[in-house]
C-alpha cells in the first residue's frame, strides 16, 4: 500500500491538438484546482491493484481505505499482510478514530503490518504501481477528482485485465548486502 499527493490542475485555455508537423501545444499558465491523494493497493503476485483518490490524506482516510479492502476486496481473508511505509496516518489507531471499538478491533486483527524501513519506501512494491500510473495516466492535467477517479478506475481496470506483475528481482541475499546497516550485529 502506498498513497502520493496529486495536484488537481485545469486549463486557462484550450490545448491546440496536435496536427501533422506539430506536437500538441499546451499553454504552461494553469489553474490551481486544489490537492488530492491517490491511494493505491497491489498484489504484486497476481497482477492485482486498487487506487483511488480521496480529497484529503488523514488518518480516517486511510481507515476507510483499509476498511474497503478487507470488506470490498478480501472479505473472506483471514489475514492480510499490508506492507507500507511508516507514515503517521498508518497506524492501527486510525481505525479506531474512524469506527466504533468492535468493529476496529474487527479489522485490526485482519491485519499483519510490515513497515518499510526509513528511507527505504522503495522496497514497497506499491512505488513502483504509483511511478507507471504517472507515467501511463497523471501525465496531463486533471481539474478535479471526479475525472482524477474516472482516469485512476480506467487504469486500474486496464492493469488488472493484464495481471501486470511486478518482476522484483531484489532477493534476500541482495537484501543483506544493500540493507546491512538494519540488521543486527550478533556477536
Amino acid at each position: 500500500m502506498d498513497e502520493k499527493p496529486y495536484q488537481l490542475l485545469d486549463e486557462t485555455r484550450e490545448p491546440i491538438p496536435m496536427k501533422e508537423k506539430h506536437c500538441k501545444r499546451v499553454d504552461n499558465e494553469y489553474i490551481w484546482c486544489g490537492t488530492c491523494s491517490i491511494f493505491i493497493f497491489t498484489e504484486p503476485l497476481t497482477g492485482w491493484r486498487h487506487v483511488y483518490a480521496r480529497e484529503h490524506r488523514t488518518k480516517v482516510d486511510w481507515a476507510y481505505e483499509i476498511k474497503e479492502l478487507l470488506t470490498v476486496y478480501y472479505p473472506n481473508t483471514k489475514k492480510i499482510r499490508l506492507i507500507m511505509d511508516n507514515l503517521n496516518t498508518h497506524k492501527i489507531s486510525s481505525l479506531y478514530e474512524a469506527f466504533e471499538p468492535a468493529q476496529a478491533r474487527e479489522l485490526a486483527k485482519r491485519l499483519k503490518i510490515h513497515y518499510t524501513p526509513k528511507h527505504g519506501s522503495w522496497l514497497n512494491i506499491a512505488e513502483i504501481e504509483l511511478s507507471a500510473l504517472g507515467q501511463q495516466r497523471l501525465d496531463r492535467r486533471i481539474a478535479n477528482i471526479k475525472h482524477l477517479n474516472h482516469s485512476l478506475s480506467s487504469w486500474e481496470i486496464q492493469r488488472n485485465e493484464k495481471q501486470k506483475g511486478v518482476d522484483w528481482q531484489f532477493t534476500t541475499s541482495y537484501a543483506r548486502v544493500k540493507l546491512k546497516r538494519l540488521y543486527p550485529v550478533i556477536e
